[in-house]
């Protein structure tokens, strides 16, 4: 079994992720497609990773999501929104968002079926019921054009019915149904988070129904083919890793994960003890191809020797897709996790050096950005990590950036 060292891994992070110096991407959908899909939950955090890899402005990552419509953003893997080329949308909705959408309809009924006043007004079809109310929001949103939440409510105005939430416990509180019918409507693909209200920071996004966003529509998968094609894209890029992080990344089962790597050629290596598996067609990482001349992400590309000057830098935001790549990430993470991760797993920002996380960063109220080292790195590594803290704050101006998710370090470095 071949054995894939530390060092290797990292040197495959840095060119397949768009970090190693001469790698950087060609625009937005570039970035998105090296990485296969960029975490969204924090808006703020798709500008920034793409600024982190790419030379671009926020308004040539707005053309993308908003004009050009190459980049969409969307519910996948593990429940979590996402950013993705719109070629991989239908992968992406066929593997995980179906499922999803299923299960929480299910809840969403139950839910109903609990709250009395709508129970009563659906005569003991709740299912019917909900699925009255989808058809007449969509009807309104076909005359809105495109709404937010609030305006869907006043045309459509069962949006507004309450439910009581986690009843009994000392945090119960009533809830409109509005913002789980919609989040229901797009998992079932009908509708699609258009331009948002206020900056590229901002969560509040418009809803547009998907023929009129993207007439071309989403590519139709079956999941079984989607969910194969979903792990060779990640093989792709984060490979060589373990089933543990495939199953992991995309939410999916171990047996759908073992499924879908029957249909792949794959190779089983040796990650200092533990077996990780990598495409067969990935694996010769010594081939004479030019690294120069490969996208990233493409099989059989030679993997680059480190720089010449023996570093490179990059200062990552919080729910970077990097970082949140892999479940076993002590190989670049080190000890560094009770700093820059929540208790529920996201990571902070961070800062990175060589392939490694080696710090965090902040934004403070003034603008400016605030970072911390957590270990040694050389002098020559700690300018370049203060120069690109400058130039990190000179491209958000005067924009504000307050991670979703706060961690420990980026709550001290901020001061708020």
């Amino acid at each position: 079994m071949r054995r894939i060292t530390v060092d290797e891994r990292r040197s495959r992070l840095a060119y397949r992720h768009r970090l190693a110096p001469g790698r950087r991407g060609g625009g937005p959908v570039d970035v998105a497609e090296s990485l296969v899909a960029l975490h969204a939950t924090d808006p703020a955090s798709v500008y920034l990773a793409i600024r982190a890899r790419a030379e671009v402005t926020a308004d040539e990552i707005d053309a993308a999501l908003y004009d050009d419509r190459t980049l969409v953003r969307t519910l996948g893997m593990r429940r979590t929104m996402f950013t993705l080329p719109v070629e991989a949308a239908g992968i992406v909705h066929a593997a995980c968002t179906r499922a999803i959408a299923v299960r929480e309809r299910a809840a969403l009924v139950r839910l109903l079926a609990d709250t009395a006043e709508i129970a009563a007004e659906a005569g003991g079809d709740v299912d019917g019921w909900l699925r009255d109310l989808e058809r007449a929001t969509r009807t309104a949103l076909d005359a809105l054009g495109e709404a937010t939440n609030t305006e869907l409510t006043r045309a459509e105005p069962r949006l507004g019915r309450r439910v009581l939430l986690a009843a009994g416990k000392p945090y119960q509180a009533w809830q409109s149904i509005s913002t789980r019918v919609l989040f229901l409507l797009a998992a079932d693909g009908h509708l699609v988070r258009g331009r948002p209200r206020g900056s590229w920071t901002s969560s509040q996004n418009r809803w547009t129904p998907v023929r009129t966003w993207l007439p071309a529509g989403i590519a139709e998968w079956s999941p079984d083919d989607a969910r194969v094609e979903l792990v060779r894209r990640w093989l792709a890029a984060y490979g060589p890793g373990t089933v543990g992080d495939l199953k992991w990344w995309t939410g999916a089962t171990v047996g759908e994960i073992k499924r879908a790597l029957a249909r792949l050629d794959t190779v089983d290596v040796d990650l200092d003890g533990v077996t990780g598996l990598i495409l067969a067609a990935d694996a010769d990482s010594d081939s004479d191809d030019s690294a120069a001349s490969v996208p990233a992400g493409e099989l059989g590309a030679r993997v680059p020797e480190p720089t010449a000057d023996g570093s490179w830098i990059a200062l990552l935001p919080a729910l970077d897709p990097t970082p949140m790549g892999w479940a076993d990430r002590g190989w670049y993470l080190g000890d560094h996790a009770p700093a820059l991760f929540d208790r529920s797993g996201n990571v902070g920002p961070t800062v990175w050096c060589d392939g490694r996380i080696v710090g965090g960063w902040a934004q403070r109220a003034d603008g400016t950005v605030r970072y911390r080292l957590l270990e040694d790195i050389g002098g020559a590594a700690g300018t370049a990590v203060a120069a690109e803290a400058a130039r990190l704050a000179d491209w958000m101006g005067g924009v504000r950036v307050t991670p979703r998710f706060r961690t420990p370090l980026e709550k001290e470095l901020s001061g708020r």
